[in-house]
């Protein structure tokens, strides 16, 4: 793909970096501009040229993540003998200062990272969440806003994209749990990850980098880099290590709030000053345009770029859903990896990617996976090109 192609939208607007606030702060509002976007606007310029050069280079071979964990079994642990040592390929594109990561140890190319623009930490991960009542929260969500929820053990509660699309990870304990809370904007995944390996609690951040346009994470604790799409360490001491992948789904707000009127949601006081509420990548999700940055298999067009699917993953199988015709069937059921499931449709949620206000943007659906006890079980609903990207033997359902 054309590495000018993030141009041929609207501007990618990135949250705002700690260390670029005061500069923001202009008549940003008088001026009908939001906070940043002229900061960024000159980043993009930069970064425009780093996709030029990597287009130059081969983008096109990227390859694809082992599947994602499920909400059954353990943990998997760090595999050692997984870490390829890499040669003169595998050069590192994207900045190493301020890292102690161990990038011998890595088991995907490293020439696939690429810089989001921001800095390691520049879009604030929330270690310390607070949560409002239903009550308080229904002041500021609007009835068909995307909430992601998560119960464990009784424990249930909201977490509104409003608010991580500004933060793209929460740490949090849930039912004694601790999990991370994940969405990237850019590849509409929301996962819910146990943050627990080998019995050690990991606490996540963001990286700044990005590969097939999807979330790099790392953690704290040994500062290894996380692919979110798949919750597997991919460069770093505990490569190899893949996190648990927890029911959670996208849901309509007044659904949340009908169901759980005792839950907890995420609040919006993060200790950080953010336009919550405000979508920064205003026409993104336009169902035939394509990423903003460059993927693997780009060409795979069995499915519109971004086509919202259900992502199905048990073993080494992996089934994808189209939105488009899980809306008109309503309800399908699949087997995946010898897993009989059934997958339903929900309408009445909006997109958080699309209007400048999310409560006002269009409504696009979502979805629910249940096993043959009608349990809640693990799925994803991302773009079709992430998909694509990380899992070019998928089965496409519609």
């Amino acid at each position: 793909r054309a590495a000018s192609s993030p141009f041929s939208m609207r501007h990618r607007r990135s949250p705002i970096r700690e260390t670029d606030r005061t500069d923001a702060r202009i008549d940003a509002p008088a001026a009908g501009i939001r906070p940043g976007v002229t900061v960024f606007r000159c980043l993009l310029a930069a970064v425009a040229l780093v996709l030029f050069a990597a287009a130059c280079g081969g983008a096109g071979s990227l390859g694809s993540s082992p599947p994602q964990g499920t909400e059954s079994g353990p943990t998997t642990s760090a595999d050692p003998g997984s870490a390829d040592l890499g040669d003169g390929d595998d050069d590192l594109g994207v900045s190493t200062a301020g890292w102690s990561t161990d990038f011998s140890r890595h088991n995907v190319p490293l020439s696939e990272f690429a810089s989001g623009g921001p800095a390691k930490d520049g879009i604030p991960a929330i270690d310390e969440p607070a949560f409002d009542t239903v009550t308080a929260a229904d002041k500021w969500l609007e009835d068909r806003e995307p909430v992601i929820e998560l119960e464990i053990e009784g424990d249930v509660r909201a977490y509104p994209l409003q608010v991580l699309i500004w933060h793209e990870i929460a740490n949090d304990t849930v039912g004694g749990v601790p999990v991370t809370v994940t969405f990237c904007p850019l590849c509409n995944t929301a996962l819910v990850f146990d943050r627990r390996l080998d019995g050690q609690v990991l606490d996540f951040g963001t990286t700044g980098n990005l590969r097939n346009s999807d979330l790099v994470m790392y953690d704290r604790q040994t500062e290894s880099w996380w692919q979110q799409f798949s919750g597997e360490a991919v460069v770093g001491e505990l490569v190899g290590g893949r996190l648990r992948h927890l029911p959670a789904r996208i849901v309509a707000w007044e659904d949340f709030a009908r169901r759980h009127p005792d839950g907890q949601v995420l609040s919006r006081e993060t200790g950080q000053d953010r336009p919550y509420g405000q979508n920064p990548y205003t026409g993104y999700d336009s169902i035939d345009s394509p990423p903003f940055f460059d993927t693997a298999n780009s060409d795979d067009d069995r499915l519109a770029p971004k086509e919202r699917v259900v992502y199905l993953e048990r073993g080494g199988d992996a089934v994808a859903i189209a939105f488009t015709h899980l809306q008109k069937m309503r309800e399908i059921t699949v087997e995946v990896g010898g897993e009989r499931l059934r997958v339903v449709w929900r309408p009445g949620v909006r997109s958080a990617l699309d209007e400048d206000s999310i409560a006002t943007s269009r409504e696009v659906g979502s979805a629910e996976v249940r096993t043959r006890n009608g349990e809640l079980t693990a799925f994803d609903t991302p773009f079709w090109f992430a998909v694509a990207a990380f899992r070019p033997d998928v089965r496409v359902v519609g």
